[in-house]
């Protein structure tokens, strides 16, 4: 979506990104570089109905003799609306050559992650003057192998039932004021039908595909 409202306010976010200096191989890294802002020049400039009505007068007359006036931009995709599950799919693969190879590269992540740096400064769901947007993790799968073959396995924390989130799956009801901990709960690893009781250090060590995050704040 265009924002013509407020273009003052178009490339800002919840919280300062600049203070973020995410390490590099985190997934705070990646949400940086997917969100950056980024400079639309030469073959990539946008087109632009405004200036290309100044140069060349009312629509009708620049359809006819096809005159469009092209002009740099600023394009970055930010959150406009904080979802109750955050999930994150790591792209795990890169070319090589005319062929894919599979990433084994560790990614870290956190158990609590903030996603207000990453968030519009208008961002729906979240009450005025928040400036934290925080998820906590429950769910990791992880897959081991190669591209042609290989075995998927999970890791999922056994939980109490958050109120809060069932408000904002149903009713989407903003929270208001919530623990910022990470939600209490024993991780398992689960193979198959095999399924074993583990650390959280040993969840945050896998080499992630996808992440699952609940709702906070």
């Amino acid at each position: 979506k265009v924002s013509t409202e407020d273009p003052e306010m178009a490339f800002c976010t919840l919280a300062n990104r600049e203070d973020l200096n995410p390490e590099e191989g985190s997934i705070h890294h990646c949400l940086y570089q997917f969100t950056r802002n980024e400079k639309l020049t030469e073959t990539n400039k946008l087109l632009c109905d405004v200036c290309t009505q100044r140069h060349c007068g009312p629509k009708n007359n620049v359809k006819s003799e096809k005159k469009y006036v092209y002009t740099n931009a600023k394009k970055q995709m930010l959150i406009s609306l904080a979802p109750p599950i955050l999930t994150l799919h790591l792209k795990r693969f890169q070319h090589a050559g005319f062929n894919l190879q599979k990433v084994n590269r560790h990614i870290k992540f956190p158990e609590v992650i903030d996603l207000a740096p990453f968030c519009t400064a208008k961002c729906k769901n979240v009450a005025e003057g928040n400036t934290k947007v925080l998820y906590s993790l429950y769910g990791v799968v992880e897959h081991s192998g190669t591209m042609r073959s290989g075995h998927y396995t999970a890791y999922v924390k056994m939980r109490t039932t958050n109120n809060h989130l069932s408000d904002l799956v149903l009713r989407g009801q903003s929270p208001q004021a919530l623990e910022t901990e990470p939600v209490k709960g024993q991780w398992f690893h689960i193979s198959d039908t095999h399924v074993q009781a583990v650390s959280a250090s040993k969840v945050l060590s896998s080499q992630a595909y996808l992440l699952f995050y609940e709702r906070l704040l």
